[in-house]
Parts: structure tokens; C-alpha cells; sequence
């Protein structure tokens, strides 16, 4: 607790603004436990970059945590490109702060003399992206806490090829942010480098997303779509994006199409979460709408839902999305013709399904940590091959590369044009899902997260991974584990020869278990959230799309038993 004390004493100083210094003399005096949750760990890149709770602290969103980031930056940035021509581009959501700070953000880069883009207004996080490379920037901001509740924000870096901050850029910026004191920190801007930007860049943006998404689907005209922007800032792309594509059957969600940080009508914005949907489900079951989807704050992750075989409006998950998206592309691939040089990619907590697609087109199948960051990885590690398109389990995909990260607003397009064309021929999005099961496996996936907050959560949840390692699970559901992959010593374990393998991928807090019926469980704590999560993945054979309903019961009674198992039921 005296480190503690020590650190939120520093915050007493005449550098600090009076209502900072004020706000830490009360906790000191009068919070203790809140004092403590503020001080006593610094604000971290994780998987998505840093994100956290608002407030005054280090551990905290502000003023301070996000300039001496910046300034941390910024010197990284003159290091690797020198002290003049460096330019750099900044978005923001709809969150509480996001303006201001952005322009906090914009200041400190101005200051030390660096050009800065900021968007005059909330934009998409995938436009941010494609604005790195399209305004020849060296590196790219964008102020979102993505789906997490609305005390949070969050700060992500790109890089100059518009991913985000990978190995060795991301190690070797939080050195030089750990350098600092907030007293280097340089607020003074020159408010001649700050030039705001918005409709030049929105255009190239949406012309790009129309010419990556649209593959002129039949059925656009009898094609109902209802869509909602979760009070974010998709609504700024995804409804022109479909109009230029032809589609007249849009009804956007009013009640939820205002970007507001509160977001007041669902319990969280995550589309991931069927209640962030109901809005929209509801409306669509009123006007007989064939989908609905729904995105995310910053627009990276998109959440569909489609008329199952019983004309019921189903939500499904991202890795039923992630298949199909995939699938379509191979297949008007295919059409083309295959240079040889194609790949898909996912994470590896995402289905095992993919591979087996990927090897059936004869296709490269690569896999990377969780965190879409790695995937963007590979478009810059592997410049000779041709990315076609992929995704993770958790909502998010990228269509080509003129994005560098997950984006809701193209695979919102291609969502629509595969369930058009199919609807058109007769079947539907959901009948071409089964099809895909029926010839390559049915796999089922299920994620549990368990959320434990502050010190004592991130205590338990380590204290959770080390039981895991010291104790491993020797069977699930009757089968036995025959393959243990440890992603934190880099070590593929198969248990049945004794034969230890090199996972040839960076190291991460990650375990996977993998039995002999091919039943998958991941266990890994999240790089963003107080959260551990658990992947679990099964599968079966699927003679014919007839015998769906039936495999689908026993696939959901055997999920039943695992969870049950392992006391997450």
C-alpha cells in the first residue's frame, strides 16, 4: 500500500490540473479501496491495445495516461522515421470523452512536431485503418473501448501499414513510454500541424468498402434488411455502403442510430449479446426482414442474425459467420481461378472448421494469437501471397486488405450479398451454413467468460491459468486429452507418443486441450477485459443438410454435459 500512497502522491504536484489534485486528495483521505484500484498497476497494451475504466489514476483513462502514451510514441516515432515529415491520423467513437481526448491526444503529438489528422467528427474504427495508408501516415490512433460498458475507453496504435502495433513496434513503444514521468509529457501544441479531415477520406473509405463487398448479388431488390448501429459509429458508413450496392430494403433501428455513449437501450452494445440485438430482431419479425445485423461502438465487429429452417430469426455466432464469409469468397475466388498464392486466416481459438474448407479449396490455412492484430500481421509478414479473407470466433472479419483490421462496415456488405444471392437461387444464408457442415464437419463452438475484477480478480484469474497447468485436464466428456498446447512456453504436447513440438507463433497466456474425439477446450484470460475466458469446440458428422436438427440437439446436449463438467453450466 505504501507504493501505492506513493504513486497517487506524485499526482499532487503543480503539474497536475487543480481538479485532478483535489479528486486524489479526497480518495487518500477518505477511499482507500478506491485509491488502491486506481494505483496499483499502470494502464497496458493488451490484444486491443489500452483500455480501461475513466477516471483520474494511473490505472485509470485520462488525460495524463493517454498523453504520456502519446509522448511515448511520438518519440518512438521520431527515433525510427527522424524529427521532421512524421504524420500521423486519430479517430474516435461515440464514447464519453472520445472528442476531448482525441484532441488531447492531437495536442501531444502537435507539440512535438509531428502533423496530425484528426477526423472532425466520430468515425469507423476500420475507416481509421484504411486512413493510415490512404493519407501516407507513419502511424494511426483511434480512441474506442470497443463493446465494453460505458465507463470505459481505450486507446489503440497503427502502424504504417495500418495494422495495429505488432512485435517488436509494440515492446519496444512501452519502453519508451515507460521512460517517462508525466512531467515529459509536452502538451503544448502547435495548432498549425492539426488539420481536421472528414469527407475526402470518407469517400475514398466508402468507394473502397463498395468495390471489396459488392460482387453484384442477385435478389437485391426482394432482399429486407434491418440494421442497427448500437448508438455508435457505423452509422456514419453502413447505410451509404449499402445504398451504393443496391440495396433499397434497409430499415435502420432510429432509436439506436444516434451515437450516444451511454448507450441507453441495451443492457451492453456487444453483438455478440443476443438482448443488443432484440431492438432489431423485434422490427424484423414486424416487416419479415430476411437479416438483421448489428455493430458494434467503433464498428469492428458485426452481429447477424438470419431466418432459420423454421423462419425464426436466429442470432448467430462469428464463427458461423466467419465460414460462410470465407466460403463465399473461395468459391468467387475459384471463379477467377486460384494463383496458388491464396491464404485464409483465423485465431487460434476460433473453429477448426476453417481448415478443413481451406484445405478442400487446396488453399494456405494459417493461424495466429487472438487479437486481429496478428492476422493484419501476416498481410505485411507474407507480401507475396494474397489474403482472401478471415476472421476469429469473437464477431470479426476482414475482406482483402485494403483494411488492416476486423471491419463491420465490408462484412456487413458481403453478409447481405451472400444471403441475397442465396435467397435468389432458392436457399438462404442459413440453409448454405448447414451445407458447409454437411461437407465439411459440423463444428459447434461455445465460449464462457467469467469476469473478475480489480487487483484481487487479476490474482484469481493467473492463480486460475497456473491450476490449469499444474493440474491438467485429463479427459472431457469421456474422451480422453491427447494433445495439450501450451502457448506460454511455445511447447504442443502429444500425450499419446510423448512427442513435445515448437508452436512456431509468439508466446501467450494460452492453453488448449484436445481430446481424441476432436473436442477442443481453450482456456485464456482476456487482454482487454477483468474477464478469463473458455473456448470449447466439438464436432460430428453431418450425412445430409436433412438430419441438421437431429446432430444439432445432440451437439447442444453434449455442450450441456461439458459445461456441467467443468462447473460453467
Amino acid at each position: 500500500m505504501d507504493a501505492i500512497l506513493e504513486s497517487a502522491k506524485s499526482w499532487l504536484t503543480d503539474f497536475f490540473d487543480p481538479s485532478v489534485k483535489k479528486e486524489i486528495q479526497y480518495l487518500i483521505e477518505n477511499d482507500t479501496d478506491e485509491l488502491q484500484d486506481r494505483f496499483y498497476k499502470n494502464m497496458e497494451f493488451g490484444t486491443g491495445g489500452m483500455r480501461g475504466v475513466m477516471g483520474v489514476g494511473t490505472n485509470r483513462i485520462n488525460k495524463y495516461t493517454l498523453g504520456k502514451s502519446t509522448q511515448g510514441l511520438s518519440n518512438y516515432l521520431k527515433k525510427t522515421y527522424g524529427d521532421s515529415g512524421i504524420k500521423v491520423v486519430i479517430a474516435y467513437d461515440c464514447r464519453h470523452n472520445s472528442d476531448t481526448l482525441a484532441r488531447t491526444v492531437a495536442e501531444v503529438f502537435a507539440a512535438n512536431g509531428i502533423q496530425v489528422f484528426l477526423f472532425s467528427a466520430l468515425r469507423t474504427t476500420p475507416e481509421l485503418s484504411f486512413a493510415v495508408r490512404y493519407l501516407g501516415c507513419h502511424a494511426g490512433v483511434v480512441l474506442t473501448a470497443s463493446h465494453n460498458p460505458p465507463e470505459y475507453n481505450g486507446y489503440k496504435v497503427y502502424w504504417t501499414d495500418g495494422g495495429q502495433i505488432v512485435p517488436p513496434q509494440d515492446g519496444e513503444i512501452i519502453a519508451e513510454i515507460n521512460a517517462l514521468s508525466f512531467e515529459d509529457v509536452n502538451f503544448k501544441a502547435d495548432e498549425n500541424l492539426i488539420e481536421l479531415i472528414d469527407t475526402k477520406v470518407d469517400e475514398a473509405f466508402i468507394e473502397a468498402s463498395v468495390a471489396n463487398g459488392n460482387f453484384n448479388a442477385a435478389g437485391k431488390d426482394d432482399f429486407k434488411i434491418v440494421f442497427t448501429a448500437l448508438h455508435g459509429t457505423s452509422i456514419t458508413a453502413i447505410p451509404e455502403v449499402l445504398e451504393r450496392s443496391g440495396y433499397k430494403n434497409v430499415t435502420i433501428i432510429e432509436e439506436q442510430a444516434k451515437p450516444d455513449g451511454d448507450f441507453p437501450t441495451v443492457e451492453s452494445p456487444n453483438p455478440e449479446e443476443p438482448e443488443a440485438l432484440s431492438m432489431a430482431i423485434k422490427k424484423a419479425e414486424q416487416i419479415q426482414a430476411d437479416m438483421v445485423v448489428g455493430t458494434d461502438p467503433d464498428s469492428d465487429r458485426l452481429g447477424i442474425a438470419v431466418r432459420n429452417l423454421d423462419g425464426e430469426i436466429e442470432l448467430l455466432n462469428g464463427n458461423q459467420t466467419m465460414v460462410l464469409m470465407t466460403k463465399f469468397l473461395l468459391e468467387k475466388q475459384k471463379e477467377k481461378g486460384f494463383n496458388g498464392n491464396e491464404f485464409v486466416a483465423t485465431t487460434i481459438v476460433s473453429t477448426p472448421m476453417l481448415e478443413k474448407m481451406a484445405t478442400a479449396y487446396g488453399v494456405e490455412y494459417k493461424t495466429a494469437l487472438t487479437g486481429f492484430k496478428w492476422i493484419g500481421k501476416m498481410i505485411k509478414d507474407f507480401p507475396q501471397q494474397q489474403f482472401v479473407g478471415g476472421g476469429e470466433e469473437s464477431f470479426g472479419y476482414m475482406v482483402g486488405d485494403f483494411v488492416r483490421d476486423k471491419d463491420a462496415v465490408t462484412s456487413t456488405l458481403l453478409a447481405c450479398e451472400i444471403a441475397a444471392d442465396a435467397k435468389a437461387k432458392g436457399s438462404s444464408f442459413y440453409k448454405d451454413l448447414i451445407d458447409c457442415y454437411v461437407d465439411y464437419g459440423f463444428y459447434k463452438e461455445k465460449l464462457v467468460s467469467l469476469t473478475k475484477k480489480g487487483m484481487d480478480g487479476a490474482a484469481e484469474i493467473k492463480q486460475m491459468m497456473v491450476d490449469f497447468k499444474e493440474n491438467p485436464v485429463k479427459e472431457i466428456d469421456g474422451s480422453k486429452v491427447i494433445i495439450v498446447d501450451d502457448y506460454n512456453t511455445s511447447t504442443s504436447k502429444n500425450l499419446v507418443t510423448g512427442e513435445v513440438s515448437e508452436i512456431d507463433i509468439p508466446k501467450s497466456n494460452v492453453l488448449i486441450y484436445t481430446t481424441e474425439d476432436g473436442t477442443r477446450m481453450a482456456a485464456r484470460p482476456s487482454g482487454t477485459e477483468p474477464k478469463i475466458k473458455f473456448y470449447f469446440s466439438i464436432n460430428a458428422a453431418l450425412d445430409k443438410a436433412e438430419n441438421f436438427k437431429k446432430v444439432n440437439q445432440q451437439l447442444d446436449t453434449k455442450i450441456g454435459r461439458i459445461l456441467s463438467e467443468f462447473n460453467l453450466g
